[in-house]
């Protein structure tokens, strides 16, 4: 009788769980599609800049979820643009088709790096990154700073003709966007005097570290760097992270507080976004994202396979279980949406209560994650009017300390 109880406590154990591993939320294929020109129309991210009758062409390619499959839709159209621009004898005509060649290339490994087609596509990217940056007026320079046997990949420009150091902006992308990206959101601050650094952060891109406890030990080092710099003014450096990179600027408002003038972080995670139960509940399937959430995730976790690792391995990257939050911390604005699905809005009410400093906060009531609407308030209008102005009143307030 105990063997036979015991058989039955395992198959109701068994139904429970599997649909909380399953993927059953995440959408079909069609559903991708359709919800990808949408978004491609509304200029919405992650197919802000990409021209909508590319991505129809692309996925006319594309038939199935396979990652492969996906990548290699894009990367064909992308392809045409990489020999637009191979063949063009103007070098502005030459720069556009290699910067629509890598939106496109940046599409077909999103949102990471996670098979042979998307690490390829991610190759290609960043190719067509660097022939494009090379026909601007103002000249990227890529730097790389060894770190612990390894190098720190990151882009800087600097504004044209400055006379002195300059206030610089520390930009370090997400998930799923690239230090390309956020080189392209901050290439408005130049004409202000202001310069920028962009990196990927822990696990993306070409950072050395996965995602981890300490893994923001790669962004004192680029601090170190920046110190060193005669050209960067090492008193004036704002950090700046979106997403996931928001848990980085976070962190470093925290922890490099005596080193940076202030810190902007959009939609940060905090402490409830890595528990086990917001994992299962909002993370897996999540469809305010287009496709692939938890897999992201997977990805660029050190030590993560599947969702299972992730349930063991996030809660110890929360700043509460840290404790960083009742920590002195640099000035801070905070940014996000009232209906973020991704990160919960019971991160941001913590945050603002952390720290000893008062924070500011734009919360968009009708906003998503990052604050963003298909109408309004995307990612290049919330950046120009909400974040760099801040950046600006921050660095201007400084030079009358």
């Amino acid at each position: 009788m105990k063997k036979i109880i015991s058989v039955f406590a395992m198959v109701l154990s068994c139904i429970y769980v599997a649909p909380v591993f399953s993927q059953v939320h995440e959408r079909t294929i069609d559903e991708i599609k359709q919800e990808s020109i949408l978004r491609a129309e509304k200029g919405a991210y992650p197919l802000g800049g990409l021209n909508p009758q590319d991505v129809r062409e692309a996925l006319s390619y594309i038939n199935t979820r396979d990652r492969d499959d996906w990548a290699a839709g894009f990367s064909k159209v992308a392809a045409k643009y990489m020999e637009m621009g191979q063949q063009a004898s103007d070098s502005k005509v030459a720069g556009e088709a290699y910067k629509k060649a890598w939106r496109l290339y940046y599409f077909a490994q999103w949102p990471v790096p996670n098979s042979a087609g998307k690490k390829l596509a991610y190759e290609h990217a960043l190719e067509a990154y660097a022939k494009y940056s090379k026909t601007l007026d103002n000249p990227m320079k890529v730097i790389e700073i060894p770190f612990e046997g390894k190098l720190i990949h990151a882009y800087v420009r600097m504004p044209k003709n400055a006379t002195g150091p300059v206030p610089m902006i520390l930009a370090i992308s997400g998930l799923d966007s690239r230090k390309e990206t956020v080189a392209e959101s901050y290439s408005q601050v130049l004409d202000k005097g202001i310069g920028y650094l962009a990196v990927d952060s822990p696990g993306t891109g070409q950072a050395p570290v996965k995602v981890g406890p300490g893994a923001g030990r790669m962004f004192s080092a680029l601090l170190d760097y920046m110190a060193q710099q005669p050209e960067m003014d090492k008193t004036r450096i704002v950090v700046s992270g979106v997403s996931f990179g928001g848990y980085w600027a976070t962190d470093l408002a925290f922890r490099e507080k005596s080193r940076i003038l202030g810190s902007v972080a959009q939609s940060p995670p905090v402490d409830e976004f890595f528990q086990k139960q917001f994992l299962y509940k909002n993370t897996l399937g999540n469809r305010e994202y287009l496709f692939d959430l938890a897999p992201a995730f997977i990805n660029v976790f050190e030590g993560a396979s599947n969702v299972n690792d992730l349930a063991k391995l996030m809660p110890r990257m929360s700043l509460k279980a840290q404790g960083l939050l009742n920590q002195p911390s640099a000035p801070m604005l905070v940014v996000t949406g009232a209906k973020d699905t991704q990160v919960p809005i019971s991160d941001i009410e913590l945050l603002m209560r952390s720290g000893d400093v008062p924070k500011d906060a734009w919360i968009n009531p009708q906003g998503g994650h990052l604050g963003r609407q298909l109408k309004g308030w995307t990612d290049p209008v919330i950046f120009t009017e909400i974040i760099i102005p801040w950046e600006l009143r921050l660095i201007e307030a400084s030079k009358k300390r």
